[in-house]
């Protein structure tokens, strides 16, 4: 399975951002790694590397490697609707995502190992694959053997259920119902996902 294993506070750094989640050393040290720190002159990124550092950062956020994201990015371009629009949907969809989006895991990380190890239900079928794209009208579930797990239960308690329009959750059954696809301006993700087109279209 696809995903970076690599020191995740260095990457945050670069990009400024806690795209793995809350970081409490990016929070202290928020400026690039390297051992001059903040008095290192940088050079200007080129149009490239800004288009690059975009895709980069989108590919860290959602937990994806090279040949997986550029294989969405296709299939985005053969959708129809705004390309960019389009591949942040697609990425939104992915199961893993989704589970995070609905407060069930606190990273996408560690949704992306509920999912993997069983713990997650699809329509009523164990789904151990995190990159499964969920469709509108998809019923997503916590296993009932799974309920009690201390890491899902903590979540849960300290998530806020209506910050996505498109999901709708019973904290009761722990089971939520992907609603529709979200609009661009419902993700929260500072992506701008216009550079990657136009990195991919070179």
């Amino acid at each position: 399975m696809a995903r970076y294993r690599g020191p995740q506070t260095k990457i945050a750094r670069k990009f400024g951002e806690p795209i793995f989640g809350p970081d409490k050393v990016l929070e202290k040290k928020n400026y690039p790694p390297g051992m001059h720190g903040l008095t290192k002159k940088r050079r200007k990124s080129s149009e490239y590397g800004i288009q690059l550092r975009e895709k980069q950062k989108a590919k860290y956020t959602y937990g994806m490697l090279e040949k997986q994201f550029r294989n969405t990015f296709e299939k985005a371009t053969r959708s129809k609707g705004v390309t960019g629009v389009v591949l942040l949907q697609l990425l939104e969809s992915r199961l893993d995502n989704v589970v995070f989006r609905m407060g069930v895991a606190p990273t996408r990380a560690a949704a992306r190992q509920l999912v993997s190890h069983r713990h997650i239900l699809v329509n009523g079928e164990l789904c151990n694959i995190p990159s499964y794209s969920v469709r509108p009208g998809d019923v997503i579930a916590v296993r009932e053997k799974s309920k009690s797990l201390e890491l899902i239960t903590n979540t849960l308690s300290g998530f806020n259920h209506g910050k996505y329009p498109w999901i709708e959750w019973d904290s009761t059954a722990m089971v939520g119902k992907y609603m529709s696809v979200p609009e661009r301006e419902d993700i929260p993700e500072n992506i701008k996902e216009q550079l990657i087109v136009e990195l991919y279209s070179k």
